[in-house]
Parts: C-alpha cells; sequence; structure tokens
C-alpha cells in the first residue's frame, strides 16, 4: 500500500505536499483493507484535472487520503464517498444526461454512484446529513485539493462496500461553461447555490487493493 501512498502524494505536486496520516493500531472485525481511486474529469463537465484517493478501512472507521489538481480555484469543492446497493457502482457517463442539457448534475449522476454515505469535510460532522456543508470542505487554493482525515466513522454497511468495490468518491464543483466563474441555475440540490457548485467534476470507483 505505500506505493498507493505515493502516487497519491505525487499526483498533486503541483500544491502543497500533504502529509499522510499517522494510522493507529486497526480494530480486528471482518472489514479491513484498503481501496484506491484514480479520480477522472465527469462527462460533460467540463474539468481537466485528475487526482487520487486512498481509504482503508478499520472495522468501522477508514482513514482517507486525497490528492487532486485541475479544480476551480479558492472555491469550496464538497467531496463524498457515494454508495447505493441499487447503483451501478461507477462513475457516470454523457449517456446520464437525462435532460439534454450537455452536463451532467449530481442527481443525473446518482444511478451510477448513488446518494452520499460519507461527507469528505475537513472538521466536524462527515455523515450524509453534511452534503452540503459548504464552509467545512476543501476550498483547493490554485485548483489544487490535499485532504487527509483519520478516523471518520461509518456504517458496516458503508464498510463492507468499500471493501468490496461498489464505493465512489466524487469531487462537486465544476466550471462546465468554462467562462471563469461559478455560476448557472440553481443547483438540483441546494436552490441557494449555482448548479455548477454541486456539479460533479472528479470521480472515481473505489477499487479493493490485494
Amino acid at each position: 500500500m505505500k506505493k498507493s501512498h505515493r502516487v497519491i502524494l505525487g499526483i498533486a505536486a503541483a500544491g502543497a505536499v500533504a502529509t499522510p496520516l499517522a494510522l493507529t493500531m486497526p480494530s480486528a472485525t471482518a472489514d479491513a483493507g484498503d481501496a484506491f481511486a484514480q479520480l477522472r474529469p465527469v462527462a460533460l463537465n467540463g474539468v481537466h484535472g485528475g487526482g487520487s484517493a486512498l481509504v482503508e478501512v478499520h472495522g468501522t472507521r477508514i482513514d482517507v487520503t486525497m490528492g487532486a489538481y485541475g479544480l476551480f480555484p479558492d472555491f469550496p469543492h464538497a467531496a463524498h464517498i457515494h454508495f447505493g446497493a441499487q447503483a451501478r457502482h461507477e462513475c457516470p457517463t454523457a449517456m446520464d444526461d437525462a435532460d439534454g442539457s450537455g452536463t451532467l448534475t449530481t442527481t443525473e449522476g446518482g444511478p451510477a454512484y448513488g446518494p452520499v454515505v460519507v461527507s469528505l469535510t475537513k472538521t466536524g460532522d462527515t455523515s450524509p446529513a453534511s452534503t452540503l456543508a459548504i464552509d467545512r470542505y476543501d476550498t483547493a487554493p490554485g485548483g489544487d485539493l490535499q485532504y487527509a482525515r483519520g478516523h471518520i466513522k461509518v456504517t458496516q454497511v458503508v464498510a463492507r462496500a468499500i471493501t468490496d468495490g461498489k464505493a465512489v468518491i466524487v469531487i462537486h464543483g465544476a466550471d462546465d461553461n468554462g467562462d471563469g466563474t461559478i455560476d448557472g441555475p440553481a443547483s438540483d440540490l441546494a436552490p441557494s447555490l449555482p448548479s455548477e457548485a454541486t456539479d460533479p467534476a472528479l470521480c472515481g470507483a473505489l477499487v479493493p487493493q490485494a
């Protein structure tokens, strides 16, 4: 797994070097292991970046390290782990553009990755209740995001989804039309926000590591 850590830190080399998590002794449970995601631009949404994420599962606790680049700079980027039993467990494609608008909303991506099960906030609550806690997400200074947080509590269902390769990481906030601002009509998730604030930007399915 050390190789995966180097990949994550190297991908965001354009920004500050992230500090690896200080891990504690894992608890003895049935669900344990690492899952890695290569983060790529979501189809149609005008993002030219990438990144990677490592999720280490220790029973019903996870530790997450993530790096990304090419995001809209200095703007809050909500990031989540998504999972749904009926989802395809993958990132959306252009075929998911249900309304034919030429962009993909978070809701349109839902059949691919499912609902939010973990909010990757910097501080405080990490449950789905913090899905839109914009003030507690990374702002991607200069377009680069560096995230490391340990001891995130999850349910047994979520832990198993991660170790079974059924969870997906999504970073939101995309300048879909490339006009240099985060704007657009009201978001389908929060009418008080513009659509581009919540549209998915980068996505990667978590793949269990042997």
